[in-house]
Formats: C-alpha cells, sequence, structure tokens
C-alpha cells in the first residue's frame, strides 16, 4: 500500500537486532515510517521515498572495516534531519570527516562499552529536552568501536565513561548522534528522545488507525474493483481485522474460508462462526475437517511430523473449499510489517523466519490467485488499534496468540480425542481463573499442555491414575524472548484446585517456569 497523505521517516537499517524498536517507538508517536535495508537505499531511492527525516541504526559491522556499510552520500545533502544511532552515529562521523576508532573486538585498541552507563550533559540540545531532570541518565550502550574525532560542524551534547562523544549534534543541519540506543528498554527516558527528534522534524503525528482506515479501505477497493475475494478466517487477530477491513471495503465480494481442524479451544469454533457470520453477516464456509485432521495424526507423536501433517491437510482442506467460490481472484492475507521486514534478510536474501502457516502455504501461486495484503504496514499493537476502529469486541482484539497447529503443539505425543477434550477443559478453567483475577491483559499468552504421562493420584478414598498437566503463561513483548509470569502461590494452589475438582482425567497440575530462551513458549 502506498503512503499516500503521510510524511514519512525513513529508517536505513544497518542490521541491528533492535531496529524494528525504532519503528515501534515512532509509530508511538503517530508518525509513519519504513524500515529499508542500507543496500537497498541508493540515492534514487532515497529520492523517490523523499523523507522528511532519517534514522541510521545500529549493526554488527565496523566503520573501520574497509567495505563497510554506508549512508547514501546523497542524504547529506537533503537539508532533512538525521539522527545516527550507535553504528549511524559511526558513519556519519566517518563520512562527514571525523573518526571512529576500533575497539578490540575489531582489531583496535580503544575501550569497547556494553551494558547500562550513565550520559553526562556537556550542553542543553533540543533532542535531549526532558532528560537530565535528576541528574545523569541511564542508557543502553552495546558498541565496541567509538568515534575519537568529531565531524567539522559537530559539538559534544552528552558523554559516558567510555564514550566521550556519546551524544553529538550539528544544530545547524540538523544532524544529531548518539551512542547509545534509544529504542530499548535499559534507556528509560529513550522514548522522549523520539518525541524530540520527530518534533524538530516537523511532523504532524497524523499517524492513527482512524485515517489508515479510510486509506486501506479506497487501496483495496482500487486493488480489487468488482472482483471477489477469499480470506482464510482462524479467528486471531490479524485475520479477523484483515476480514472486517476486507468486508467494510468489498462487502459481499468477500468469502471467508474458516478450517476447523478439531485442534481448537472450547467453543471457539462456535465463537468464530457467532462473531462474523450472525454478528456481523460474513459470508463464512464453516469447513469442519475434524475427523479428516485427527484420522491423519492418529498414532503420530513426533511434533515436526505432526506439524507437517496439519500443515499440507490445511492447504489441501482450503482449496477444497476455495475452488467452490467462482470467480475468485484475489486471497487475503493477515500480514503484518514485522512479516514484511524480515522476508528480506540483512543480506538481501529470503528469511526462513516466516511461518508457513501464517502465508496459508504457496496457495496464492497453486490456485493463480492475487495477493491482498492490507495489514501489511502495521505493527501488532497497530492492528489491535485497527480492530477497535472497526468495531471488534474487545474479547477478539486483545486475545493471547494461538499456534497454527492448534492444540496439537499443546498435547506432546500422540493426540487422542480424548486428550484433546480434556486439555479443553483445563485450558477453558486456567483462562477463567486468569480473567477473574484481572491478569489476562498483563500476559503476553498462557494455555495448558496435557503431558503424555499419568500419575497416581488420591480422591476422596479412591485410587487414580489420570494423566498429569502443565499450566503456561509468559510476559514478552515480541514473542522471541519471554519470562514466565510471576503467579501467586494462591492463585496456584486455586487455580490446581478447580483442574482437579472441575475436569475429570487430571490428578496433577503443574507450573512451567522456563524462560525463553532457553525453552520455547508452546511445548512443541
Amino acid at each position: 500500500m502506498d503512503n499516500l497523505t503521510h510524511d514519512t521517516l525513513l529508517i536505513i537499517d544497518f542490521g541491528s537486532q533492535v531496529t524494528q524498536l525504532i519503528a515501534r517507538r515512532l509509530r508511538e508517536q503517530n508518525v509513519y515510517c519504513e524500515i529499508h535495508p542500507y543496500q537497498n537505499v541508493t540515492d534514487a531511492v532515497l529520492a523517490d521515498i523523499a523523507p522528511k527525516a532519517v534514522i541510521l541504526s545500529g549493526g554488527p559491522d565496523s566503520v573501520t572495516r574497509e567495505g563497510s556499510p554506508r549512508a547514501p552520500e546523497s542524504l547529506w545533502g537533503m537539508g532533512i534531519p538525521v539522527l545516527g544511532i550507535c553504528y549511524g552515529q559511526q558513519t556519519m562521523m566517518t563520512q562527514l570527516g571525523g573518526l571512529v576508532e576500533g575497539g578490540k573486538i575489531s582489531g583496535g585498541g580503544g575501550t569497547a562499552e556494553f551494558g547500562r552507563a550513565k550520559v553526562t550533559p556537556k550542553a542543553d540540545l533540543d533532542l535531549l529536552d526532558g532528560w537530565f531532570t535528576e541528574g545523569d541518565e541511564q542508557v543502553w550502550m552495546s558498541h565496541g568501536d567509538h568515534v575519537s574525532k568529531i565531524a567539522p560542524g559537530f559539538e559534544v551534547y552528552g558523554t559516558s565513561p567510555n564514550a566521550p562523544y556519546a551524544v553529538l549534534a550539528d544544530t545547524n543541519r540538523n544532524f544529531y548522534g548518539v551512542q547509545f540506543h534509544p529504542e530499548v528498554h535499559h534507556t528509560p527516558r529513550g522514548a522522549k528522545l523520539y518525541e524530540n527528534f520527530v518534533k524538530l522534524a516537523g511532523f504532524a503525528g497524523d499517524w492513527t488507525m482512524d485515517a489508515y482506515k479510510d486509506i486501506a479501505i479506497e487501496k483495496i477497493r482500487e486493488q480489487v474493483g468488482d472482483k471477489k475475494v477469499i480470506c482464510g478466517l482462524s479467528g486471531g487477530v490479524d485475520s479477523s481485522v484483515t476480514a472486517a477491513l476486507l468486508h467494510e471495503a468489498i462487502g459481499d465480494q468477500l468469502t471467508c474460508v474458516f478450517v476447523d481442524h478439531g485442534l481448537l479451544r472450547k467453543d471457539e469454533g462456535l465463537d468464530v462462526i457467532a462473531m462474523f457470520r450472525d454478528n456481523m453477516n460474513l459470508h463464512v464456509i464453516h469447513a469442519d475437517e475434524a475427523d479428516l485432521f485427527l484420522g491423519e495424526l492418529e498414532g503420530q507423536s513426533d511434533p515436526e511430523t505432526k506439524r507437517k501433517i496439519i500443515g499440507r491437510l490445511f492447504i489441501d482442506v482450503f482449496q477444497k473449499y476455495a475452488n467452490e467460490i467462482e470467480g475468485a481472484e484475489f486471497l487475503a492475507q493477515g500480514t503484518l510489517y514485522p512479516d514484511v521486514i524480515e522476508s528480506v534478510s540483512f543480506s538481501g536474501g529470503p528469511s526462513v523466519t516466516i511461518k508457513s502457516h501464517h502465508n496459508v502455504g504457496g496457495l496464492p501461486e497453486k490456485m493463480g490467485l492475487k495477493l491482498v495484503e492490507p495489514l501489511r504496514e502495521l505493527f501488532k499493537d497497530e492492528v489491535r488499534v485497527l480492530g477497535h476502529e472497526l468495531g471488534l469486541p474487545a474479547s477478539f482484539i486483545g486475545r493471547h496468540p494461538f499456534p497454527g497447529p492448534g492444540l496439537a503443539i499443546r498435547c506432546p505425543g500422540e493426540i487422542t480425542r480424548q486428550k484433546l477434550d480434556i486439555l479443553r477443559e483445563a485450558d477453558a478453567v486456567y483462562i477463567d481463573q486468569i480473567r477473574k483475577h484481572g491478569l489476562y491483559d498483563d500476559i503476553w499468552q498462557a494455555f495448558v499442555a496435557i503431558l503424555p504421562v499419568r500419575t497416581v493420584g488420591v480422591m476422596g478414598d479412591g485410587r487414580t491414575y489420570d494423566f498429569a498437566c502443565a499450566l503456561r503463561a509468559v510476559t514478552s513483548v515480541d514473542g522471541m524472548t519471554a519470562d514466565y509470569y510471576p503467579f501467586s502461590h494462591e492463585f496456584l494452589g486455586e487455580t490446581a484446585t478447580r483442574i482437579i475438582n472441575e475436569v475429570a482425567g487430571i490428578n496433577r497440575v503443574t507450573y512451567d517456569i522456563t524462560s525463553k530462551p532457553p525453552g520455547t513458549i508452546e511445548w512443541e
């Protein structure tokens, strides 16, 4: 989708692991931004994007190495504000006449700086408005090299113990450089720095989901015309918002296919159909193929085998029902901006990080369909706001992530209908407990896993020999790393009692306190 009405802030990515966090901070300021790998940003591309400001990200390379990445030379003559972060500051200095000294990591003798550090102010600077109100500011450093001589026109505005040029600026040209990472959580006032930068760059802060909705609807109508569109509906946030947005744009030209593989949570299929077919009047095909999926999964215990079976059958089932829709020329997907960024790796090649179930396999090519991806410029939190603008209920917008293979990967070992039924009931009790205690929105993801082991128990005067289960709840920002949620012992005891009392087939409850890494969020 072209950006029709909003000024653009361009982030030139030099390979930092946290470049996406820069974009998140800017979107929080209602500023439209795009991330482009440095090697793709030629002078011609830069002129075509015509950004109102540019941020140069950090990166793993050393500017002292011959052939290391650089910003386009034309950038420095565009007359727009530029902010360089870590490596971005260093290439700014190198390209504008300063010097960077290599640290020990890159073969030099300079001092590196990693982790928390304190920045001391040297002079007032609009970029740092709101900083230093209580003394030195904590920041997060991660650099092996450092600036040893500043470029002409620049002045020093902040120092740290191992970075004498921690904050630099040429205020006449609106060029700024910081050696630390203001985008990360460990720089507590980093968001304020970005707020100041977009203010001095003159952004209106008008990138809102209300405005985006109107633009997206017009673009969908322009792309689709009077043709029909198929949308795979899972009931998750991304597909739900995609379906609601398309329905508002093209109405009855949209048909949704909801594949029920028998691996959903309790009443999930009924809830999805009730929401989209009954309440929103979407045309939804309910592909109830539980027998097919569970039949082929019978006797399978290897997690990768289970995933491959589910993925293959999903594509087959989706295609079968989609082929019944005459005249369909487009397939809608809930691709988000992080997927777009990750689809091209730092070296310019294809990424292996996009989940196959998210992109419905190779269906667009297989079926000869063109793609509609109305969310491809949005982050997850923006999608939730857009869902609110479209009138979706909070219960759908705020749902925890749910994996494509469903309960199959929460049932280690062989899958049986009995185990799935037990798992659904236990999971429903657990989520009910979390909601009753007002904790649902504090948790990134929570679920029950039924373990492939039976344990001896005593209930009343009788002996039991039933399944054990594990509760899982994690906090996270993006799912890449996660910590277990610190439930109170009272909560855990109350929840375990409810599950054992209310769910036939479970007599032991455990709580998984593994972080990610070393573990994963899901059990398989």
